[in-house]
């Protein structure tokens, strides 16, 4: 059964929630533990009448249209609650490739003196964010209760997410936004083909699905992004649904290489020797979907509005739904994500910088990132 964009978050945050989001994080998860410290604030408020600046990093800003205009969009946003703060947001210095590069824009921002005070890092980097890139302890700078506060509300954060930016009982990450792997297709030229209800359930029903599209259009129908740099959070899900694994629970032993693993590899392998898998770097397979030169596209679910304009201008009609299985294998599809972490050491900035976040995780802006970015929220709704 298709799934319409508008619904689409809400699945897949169903999704994420039952494997407990732990293809997020990578190694930070299994250091997490709850800290009973009951720590208090250690940087004061600001005052009224105090002036600060702020520089925001994030790579959502390296990417024009929905995402840098729903982004500056919250940071005026933002500056007419408190017109004494002043944000400037930035992108990173290395935006393109794998999430490393994230990390090393930091770096060489940190190296010139010009460190951001705010930064978007992805969860797969924590232990070195909290211990060798110099992020602050949110949970030490604000206190434990305003910590549990900010998660809390009228739409508190999933139990699973607000513990993701967490290493050794200290909050350094407050969790940002989600995606996760979505297989979309281009509903209007399966129908061109014969195809008006396509089995996607499994592998070996896209496979026919994708079988019939080459014969009718004469090319490779589906792009996958999972399968190459920068998709190894995508393909995490794709081997953990075949019952692979990738690493030992603590982190101590690669498991990437079982059955599992090698199978999923190779089915995705079998789609490339047919003829129907455009071999595309990431970026090019999603934009190929987007201008309608591919027609079945496992990507994250954060690109659907570029997605949903590309079928607009395009005219055809924009489908999707969850991952295909492996046979009667139940799927488990790998998130993907960021939080918002303080770099700055002085205290002003600090207490400017927890005002933004704080605002950056709330439920006005989570409504512009899921409805205009279609990342998946963080809230429980």
């Amino acid at each position: 059964m298709p799934i319409s964009p508008r619904s689409i978050a809400a699945t897949a945050l169903a999704a994420v929630t039952a494997i407990a989001l732990t293809g997020c994080v990578g190694a930070g998860v299994a250091a997490t533990s709850a800290d009973e410290s009951g720590t208090v604030a250690t940087i004061p408020a600001l005052k009224s009448d105090q002036k600060v600046s702020i520089t925001f990093e994030s790579y959502n800003l390296a990417q024009a249209g929905a995402w840098t205009d729903t982004i500056q969009g919250l940071i005026t946003e933002f500056e007419k609650q408190h017109p004494n703060i002043t944000v400037t947001g930035q992108a990173p210095t290395a935006a393109a490739g794998a999430n490393t590069s994230y990390i090393s824009s930091v770096q060489t921002e940190m190296l010139a003196g010009k460190t951001p005070d705010v930064a978007q890092l992805t969860f797969d980097a924590l232990d070195y964010i909290a211990n060798d890139l110099g992020a602050q302890p949110i949970s030490k700078l604000v206190g434990d209760k305003a910590v549990q506060d900010a998660f809390g509300g009228k739409y508190p954060m999933n139990p699973n997410a607000a513990k993701l930016g967490d290493w050794n009982g200290v909050t350094y990450g407050i969790p940002y936004v989600f995606s996760t792997p979505v297989l979309w297709y281009n509903a209007t030229a399966l129908a061109n083909a014969g195809i008006t209800n396509p089995d996607f359930s499994t592998w070996d029903g896209l496979e026919k699905v994708a079988t019939q599209l080459k014969a009718k259009t004469g090319t490779a129908p589906v792009t996958i992004s999972c399968t190459v740099t920068g998709g190894d959070w995508c393909m995490q899900g794709l081997i953990k649904s075949n019952g692979g694994k990738i690493v030992s629970a603590d982190h101590k032993s690669i498991q990437f290489g079982d059955a599992g693993s090698v199978g999923a590899v190779q089915e995705m392998r079998d789609l490339n020797d047919k003829g129907l898998l455009q071999n595309l770097d990431s970026t090019s397979m999603y934009t190929a979907f987007a201008s309608g030169k591919s027609l079945i596209q496992v990507q994250t679910s954060a690109l659907q509005s570029m997605f949903m304009a590309g079928a607009k201008a395009g005219g055809w009609e924009l489908k999707n739904t969850t991952l295909p299985a492996f046979g009667d294998k139940k799927v488990a599809p790998t998130n993907s994500g960021s939080a918002l972490f303080i770099m700055s050491k002085d205290a002003a900035k600090q207490a400017a910088a927890w005002e933004f976040i704080k605002f950056m995780t709330s439920p006005t802006a989570y409504e512009q990132i899921s409805t205009k970015i279609g990342y998946l929220p963080c809230e429980t709704r």
